[in-house]
């Protein structure tokens, strides 16, 4: 392994375990076992070493997650259980990668300043919206590009709300199947004649 690879393997270890604002370039330069001068070298400054970093963090956990997420659930599912197992998959994840989550909550802070961050965010959740639409509802993104949107909002904004809990207070956060009982309770509720 070079020292590009060194130094973008440590700025990943170093946002896992110190998060985005607290890593300093003597951080990486240890973590990768090279001097601060590679930093320099292969990337400019440490904060073009972070965005890097983080970019190929974010796309390897978007791309577990998807595989995750798309594992077959049986001819007999229901958008239901589509609905419950999705989301048992993604809290999941959250547990497995806290540090990363955690990592990208904090970067929500940073958008204003670090136009980078922006435009990994936002193309981000864009690409989660139409694709926890298309997971769960079955919808294409195509074909329906406004309805995918909109219901893929509400998804994420779900989503948004459901690791701010597991971030938190996971001993108290919902489950899948809590997410789906409410579900059900608000459809219900919303279809009934009092409604």
């Amino acid at each position: 392994m070079g020292n590009r690879e060194a130094l973008l393997s440590g700025a990943k270890r170093c946002l896992a375990e110190k998060g985005y604002a607290r890593t300093t370039a003597r951080d990486i330069a240890t973590a990768a076992g090279t001097s601060l001068a590679a930093i320099g070298y292969h990337f400019r400054t440490t904060e073009a070493l972070l965005n890097a970093a983080l970019f190929e963090a974010v796309e390897e956990l978007g791309a577990e997650i998807q595989r995750a997420l798309e594992a077959d659930l049986g001819p007999g599912a229901t958008p239901l259980d589509r609905f419950e197992a999705v989301w048992t998959r993604l809290i999941a994840s959250f547990t497995e990668h806290r540090a990363l989550w955690a990592t990208q909550l904090e970067l929500v802070t940073q958008v204003a300043h670090v136009p980078e961050i922006r435009e990994l965010l936002t193309r981000g959740l864009r690409e989660a919206r139409t694709g926890l639409a298309e997971l769960i509802q079955r919808l294409d993104p195509v074909a329906d590009e406004a309805e995918a949107n909109r219901i893929g909002s509400l998804y994420q904004a779900l989503l948004s709300g459901v690791l701010v809990q597991w971030l938190v207070d996971p001993e108290s956060a919902p489950s899948g199947a809590d997410l789906a009982q409410a579900l059900r309770a608000v459809a219900a509720n919303l279809t009934s004649p009092d409604a």
